[in-house]
């Protein structure tokens, strides 16, 4: 990520950083390595999290590697303007997973001279856009997407495709749930379901 200087040094201003990418790709570890430079840099941060993703832990940022940071769960975006008072960093993981407030949450935050830094998946499992995720990527200065490895081909992998035999659309999970794929892979993938329900389907 590049920050250019700004001109005008007297302006107070704030700005949102988007981390975006499938599962396993390092979302949450980029998210926690800013979050403690600025940190170590005596900024006063405040990071946050949906009360729904308990995976590893209930109140701690956890990434798959085990790195982690203390945070807020709170069950909407609402709560974190209320609770984001006098900061100059707030942290936001799994933003995927809240309400469409979040993006005016992220941008009155940022207009406040808050840099703001959010992390969470770009496309849900079926492929498409997840949540307020694509407006928070048009609203955000800084865009930043992480990749993962496809775990059929070995070529860098974007897409989060889900292996348990589920059609909801929020699904906590991790190896036993979901595996990065490549482009190819995932549409082979997709392509080989289909035919499979097809088949299921015409043999009853």
């Amino acid at each position: 990520m590049f920050l250019e200087n700004t001109v005008n040094h007297n302006e107070q201003f704030g700005w949102i950083e988007v981390i975006c990418g499938s599962m396993f790709s390092g979302k949450t570890e980029e998210l926690i390595r800013r979050l403690k430079r600025a940190q170590f840099a005596k900024q006063k941060v405040e990071i946050f999290k949906p009360a729904i993703d308990v995976r590893y832990d209930v109140e701690k940022v956890v990434s798959h590697d085990a790195n982690e940071i203390r945070s807020t769960p709170v069950p909407s975006s609402a709560n974190i303007r209320l609770l984001a008072d006098d900061v100059d960093v707030v942290g936001i993981d799994e933003a995927q997973f809240f309400d469409e407030e979040i993006v005016a949450v992220c941008n009155d935050l940022a207009n406040r001279g808050v840099r703001v830094i959010v992390a969470g998946l770009d496309m849900d499992f079926k492929g498409n856009p997840f949540g307020p995720m694509p407006a928070l990527m048009a609203t955000a200065e800084y865009v930043t997407k992480v990749h993962a490895v496809c775990t059929r081909t070995g070529n860098l992998a974007h897409y989060s495709h889900r292996t348990a035999a589920s059609d909801e659309l929020v699904l906590l999970g991790e190896t036993q749930e979901y595996e990065p794929l490549s482009r190819s892979a995932y549409f082979k993938a997709m392509m080989a379901e289909k035919i499979k329900k097809s088949e299921e389907k015409n043999g009853k």
